[in-house]
């Protein structure tokens, strides 16, 4: 495991080759804005959910017939990746790892890159297999914010009827919840926050801010191409996760076939496919 770090007179962000996953951002004024993973609360920090975000019904499904097990969020987050470039300003990491739940050859390619005051993201993966196979990705960042969570506020592209997706443990239980209408901002409670996560799955932006409402300091986060955003945090801890998904989790009464799983990806033998999403701290 090791540390590799890109920077320009912005932004200096370190990585680690453990799941290619962030360690630190550090703003020009040398502010911290990655939630640092405080033992007692959550000791993750930026992870990268694949080949699913989120948890499968029992822990597993079906593709043409076998059943393969696979634990929430997938195994990238925990696998150690190969550091395959790093320039002054941009860093590839590559995954190609076998695994029981994904018996599949391919590579999963994690490429960062700065550009002022934005960090770029972008999950490449290509089906190397004779064999078609499904998957799913998504970001689980958390932000770090200064004061208490009720002085955030999460800021919509569009005016937005927010309904929120009930949670039954990892499983949707097909319930909603409507918080607000016609809304471009949702300011944060930690009542939202006492089950597990808020799940929007019918949003029309594509882009939220978060506010912390303590200095002046924000974080826009855009995701073309993700129809599912989770925000999470544990209830007294100093972070917000904004997690663009592109698939929601499993409904308890789902039928475990993953070719029928909303927002996941059909990649047949030699194709690519590649999801972006841009940070802005602002």
């Amino acid at each position: 495991m090791s540390d590799y770090t890109i920077k320009n007179s912005a932004l200096t962000v370190r990585i680690s080759t453990k799941g290619a996953e962030m360690q630190s951002i550090l703003d020009q004024d040398g502010v911290e804005r990655l939630w640092q993973g405080d033992p007692a609360y959550w000791t993750g920090r930026a992870p990268i959910l694949f080949p699913v975000c989120g948890g499968f019904r029992e822990d597993a499904y079906y593709l043409d017939g076998v059943r393969y097990t696979m634990p929430k969020h997938g195994f990238a987050r925990h696998a150690e990746w190969t550091m395959e470039s790093c320039g002054k300003d941009c860093a590839v990491f590559l995954l190609n790892a076998p695994n029981p739940g994904f018996p599949f050859r391919y590579e999963l390619r994690a490429c960062y890159q700065l550009s002022g005051n934005q960090l770029r993201i972008t999950y490449r993966v290509k089906n190397l297999d004779e064999k078609t196979f499904w998957f799913s990705i998504g970001s689980h960042e958390a932000w770090a914010v200064p004061g208490p969570l009720e002085k955030c506020t999460v800021e919509f592209e569009f005016p937005e009827r927010l309904e929120h997706s009930c949670l039954d443990g990892n499983l949707l239980s097909g319930e909603t919840v409507l918080i607000a209408e016609n809304t471009k901002a949702l300011p944060l409670k930690t009542e939202y926050f006492s089950v597990d996560a808020l799940v929007f799955r019918n949003l029309k932006s594509r882009s939220v801010t978060l506010k912390n409402g303590v200095d002046s300091r924000a974080v826009r986060v855009d995701y073309e191409g993700m129809d599912v955003l989770m925000l999470w945090t544990k209830p007294g801890a100093k972070y917000l996760c904004i997690e663009p998904w592109c698939n929601a989790p499993d409904f308890a009464d789902t039928d475990m076939q993953i070719a029928h799983k909303p927002g996941c990806i059909c990649l047949h033998s030699g194709k690519e496919a590649e999801r972006t999403h841009t940070v802005t701290f602002l």
